[in-house]
């Protein structure tokens, strides 16, 4: 089967084993990262004034509208199983190497997955330029283990940390409803 370029440069591009451990750096926990200089931690600052959040609630609602409900917007960036439910979708950042980036989680009855709220310009290896959302796709079976943390300096700032069975570490912080979006996480993976 022949995927598209796009599909590809969206879903990812398969590496080995030893590709991957020399390419791939861990994402340092909460902890370390507030520890940066006060001139990074200004950068990575999560946007938590009232405005931002009533911005960010318009963006999510407006983006459902125009898709035509929260189940569509799912089934527009994800494939979904047969069967598969969406339980919940939450706004929230992931933490990447280059800072937090916003975009919404969406938790079914398979999967754990989020998107970038608004897409990133991405160079093909000739030269054209293709906007793409950034995505993360975990299905539920390959969850090793989840937890609730919180920054010991700032306990306001709670983080959850998605371990996969291969070790990776996914860092989401600045999750509307947090306690919520942390049980629906935690009954869709004792049902998976």
């Amino acid at each position: 089967m022949q995927t598209s370029l796009l599909h590809q440069l969206v879903v990812g591009t398969p590496v080995t084993h030893g590709q991957l451990q020399k390419s791939v750096k861990r994402l340092p926990g909460p902890a370390t990262q507030c520890q940066y200089s006060p001139t990074t931690s200004k950068q990575m600052r999560l946007r938590t004034n009232i405005s931002e959040t009533v911005k960010r609630k318009l963006s999510l609602g407006a983006s459902i509208l125009r898709v035509g409900g929260v189940e569509k917007v799912f089934k527009k960036f994800f494939s979904m199983e047969e069967g598969e439910r969406l339980l919940k979708v939450s706004q929230c950042y992931l933490s990447t190497t280059s800072g937090p980036l916003a975009g919404f989680l969406f938790i079914s009855t398979y999967k754990v997955a989020f998107c970038s709220e608004k897409s990133m310009k991405v160079f093909t290896q000739n030269g054209h330029m293709l906007r793409i959302r950034y995505k993360v796709v975990i299905p539920l079976k390959k969850i090793k283990s989840m937890n609730q943390t919180e920054d010991t300096q700032k306990p306001r700032q709670k983080y959850i940390e998605i371990v996969t069975e291969d070790n990776f570490e996914f860092w989401l912080m600045g999750v509307l409803k947090y306690q919520k979006t942390f049980q629906y996480l935690q009954e869709a993976l004792s049902q998976a």
